[in-house]
């Protein structure tokens, strides 16, 4: 029978991410200890006050559909905690609640980009911002964040891709793959390009509660002139431990909001009513839940990166955010994607090829930290021997 699949899949990169995974899972399944590494989930459970909060919208009967922009006492929740949070002035209107932030980055995409539309986007990054502009036929065009540079964002670079096809420009900040936060001095250098070339700017603040050492996050859309030409693309899943439960937000202004909602009341039509219910809980009750887990992350993180720059051949940076590290193994003489499956078949340790976020991830490996102080002890001294071997 002849294929009725459409030619354009061929361009969509399948998850190295999951691909790590499944192979992981696979080696549990017939009996081996496998450390992951690989998955960027936190570990801890979902906090209680908001569990109990879910459990008590269900025994209300809260199983009916929402509005499709999300519940408004939601929505006003987020733009709250925005304001709070992130010094900026958003309404309720100028909010769009999601099934998590990666439905949230294809109705953005599906929003702003037409056919032949050139998008900026980090060099490595996470594989959505690459993925489903070339579903839509528009062009990604790659910006690099080098280690030698702390994985800023270059400015001179960024002006020299601008072109007239240019909608908009992703940041990822705090960073996955890297765990960069972008500076003050960055985030005004690109919010002055921006402006001067009548650019948007999309912004990935999920990790914006995981920052280490006294790092400040700033959103961009707090700027002068930026509220207007900025997506702040956020959730609840890395900083409130609520991956599974699927809640994710945009903000913007409220004409693109209006528009991004086409596409999202045809795709998944609203977030599950209690999950948002659960949400407004999470973000007006909330206590110390979410610096306790960013105590105890930064505790790891310090344990990973001794253990890591003590090993020969390998060496990393310091995150000042999110809960990756980017191990730079450049000096084994592997390719990214045949060091990773020498650790997972050799240490029984997954961790993710950094050319799976592009090619500025070549040479490198991505380590979550989301795992417990106890395996990644045990973890370390497996790659430390690992790693020995090879040599």
């Amino acid at each position: 029978m002849k294929s009725r699949i459409a030619p354009r899949m061929d361009q969509l990169v399948p998850s190295g991410i999951r691909k790590v995974n499944e192979k992981a899972l696979a080696m549990e399944r017939a009996g081996e200890k496998v450390i992951h590494f690989e998955i960027g989930r936190p570990d801890f459970d979902t906090p209680e006050y908001i569990k109990n909060a879910c459990i008590e919208s269900l025994k209300a009967g809260d199983v009916f559909y929402t509005s499709n922009f999300g519940l408004m006492e939601l929505r006003q929740e987020v733009a709250n905690y925005l304001n709070r949070r992130s010094h900026t002035d958003y309404k309720a209107s100028e909010i769009l609640i999601t099934v998590g932030l990666s439905e949230a980055v294809f109705d953005m995409l599906c929003t702003i980009l037409d056919e032949g539309d050139e998008l900026l986007i980090p060099d490595p990054v996470w594989m959505n911002y690459l993925n489903v502009p070339k579903l839509l036929g528009a062009v990604p065009v790659s910006y690099e964040l080098r280690e030698e540079n702390g994985f800023q964002i270059d400015l001179d670079e960024i002006r020299s891709k601008v072109t007239d096809k240019t909608k908009a420009v992703v940041i990822v900040t705090p960073n996955n793959p890297t765990g960069g936060v972008l500076t003050e001095e960055t985030l005004k250098g690109l919010a002055q390009i921006a402006i001067e070339k009548d650019i948007m700017v999309i912004a990935d603040e999920v990790y914006e509660r995981l920052v280490y050492d006294g790092a400040k996050h700033i959103s961009i859309a707090s700027l002068p002139g930026m509220k207007e030409r900025t997506f702040t693309m956020n959730g609840l899943s890395k900083a409130y431990s609520m991956t599974g439960w699927r809640v994710g937000y945009v903000a913007a202004p409220e004409e693109y909001i209006t528009a991004m909602n086409k596409i999202h009341q045809h795709n998944t039509t609203c977030a599950p009513s209690f999950v948002q219910k659960a949400s407004i809980v999470a973000l007006r009750d909330e206590k110390n839940e979410v610096e306790e887990m960013v105590k105890e992350y930064q505790r790891r993180r310090d344990y990973a990166v001794k253990a890591i720059n003590d090993i020969p051949g390998l060496s990393c940076q310091c995150p000042k955010g999110a809960f990756y590290i980017f191990i730079n193994a450049k000096k084994l003489g592997k390719s990214s994607a045949e060091l990773a499956q020498y650790l997972l078949d050799e240490a029984k340790i997954a961790l993710v090829p950094g050319d799976v976020f592009g090619a500025g991830g070549e040479g490198y490996l991505r380590m979550s930290f989301a795992n417990s102080y106890e395996n990644i002890v045990e973890g370390c001294a497996r790659l430390r021997d690992a790693v020995l071997r090879l040599s």
